[in-house]
């Protein structure tokens, strides 16, 4: 959903090294589509192979997840599965947004506007089911456990976290926060930097996690009134929220109505701005978004050569430097695999 949720969390900042051991349920949808919008090429086209079959998000996995598990990260990807009927909106409005990035990048490419093309392409990426499949195959040969979600992906590592299956959740958006995730690991990477949207500079990023108690803490909130804050701010189930109001304002507006729910939609003439769609259709979405505890967790194995016949002949990838990574990878993987589970947390 991408929450505007910055201004407002508490946070703090960790180094890779204190995650060293733990189990970590990736939101796989968000670290992809991270993948695909930034590993592009200098006119911000995405790579591709030699029949021209996207791999920018297989770059990207396979580079970052194997130097997290070079840390002895524990890492799971949980995967999105059917979402509510009521994100019918979000897509409509993304399609919107993408068909006109495509009209944008056609008049870029016209006059060579290399500035243009990298920032409306970006803009067009969609994340298919083959790219999805692609990379599920990658991290299955990597030995990393996949859970496939009934319906939302951070919504199930939210409550993997909860379970205790997982010492935290990791994604880059807060969404997780208003599934009930107790603990939130965002800019997962080692290289300390991130490359800045819509331009060829980067920002310096560290490792951070943030706890839901300390949130709530600081804000003075129950996670119910936490939902209704984002929901005023705007969701996937209700993209934008109510116009004119921002976090502070609505963090404002929560404070003053407390649990008088109604009477706060009522305020802010939520009918007016949704005719067609009741706040607690939202917000009963999010509080009851279907989970599933029926998945194995079990790490294996990597299968080089699965790998090499994925990536090298697969889709043209350097055989030594693929090769070079999975032996330093490999050298490091066995003491962890010799652990139970409970020495993970």
């Amino acid at each position: 959903m991408g929450l505007q949720f910055k201004d407002l969390v508490v946070r703090e900042a960790i180094t890779i090294k204190d995650l060293h051991g733990k189990v970590l349920a990736v939101d796989a949808s968000n670290i992809l589509y991270q993948f695909l919008t930034t590993i592009r090429g200098p006119d911000g086209s995405v790579l591709t192979d030699e029949q021209g079959r996207v791999t920018s998000h297989l770059i990207g996995l396979f580079s970052r997840t194997t130097s997290l598990m070079e840390q002895g990260l524990k890492l799971i990807f949980v995967f999105d599965g059917k979402a509510p009927d009521i994100k019918k909106k979000t897509w409509e409005k993304r399609t919107k947004v993408k068909t006109e990035a495509a009209r944008m990048l056609q008049e870029a490419e016209a006059v060579r506007d290399i500035a243009g093309m990298k920032k409306y392409s970006r803009q067009t990426a969609v994340l298919t089911k083959e790219m999805v499949q692609d990379a599920k195959n990658v991290l299955t040969a990597l030995g990393i456990p996949i859970v496939q979600a009934p319906s939302e992906g951070e919504a199930q590592a939210a409550y993997m976290v909860t379970r205790g299956d997982a010492f935290a959740s990791v994604s880059q958006d807060y969404d997780n926060l208003i599934f009930g995730c107790n603990r939130l690991i965002r800019n997962l990477s080692l290289d300390g930097k991130r490359k800045k949207t819509g331009t060829f500079g980067f920002i310096k990023i560290q490792p951070e996690v943030i706890l839901l108690n300390d949130v709530l803490e600081k804000l003075t909130l129950t996670l119910d009134q936490l939902t209704v804050l984002a929901i005023l701010v705007g969701t996937d189930y209700n993209p934008g929220g109510v116009k004119g109001i921002g976090p502070k304002t609505g963090l404002k507006l929560v404070k003053e109505y407390k649990d008088n729910f109604n009477e706060l939609f009522e305020k802010v003439e939520w009918k007016k701005h949704y005719p067609d769609l009741e706040w607690n259709t939202v917000f009963d979405t999010i509080k009851n978004i279907p989970v599933t505890d029926k998945y194995t967790l079990e790490w294996k194995k990597i299968n080089d050569q699965e790998l090499i016949d994925l990536l090298v002949k697969g889709h043209g990838f350097g055989e030594e430097r693929v090769r070079t990574k999975l032996d330093k990878l490999k050298k490091g993987q066995h003491g962890l695999n010799q652990k139970g589970l409970h020495n993970f947390f």
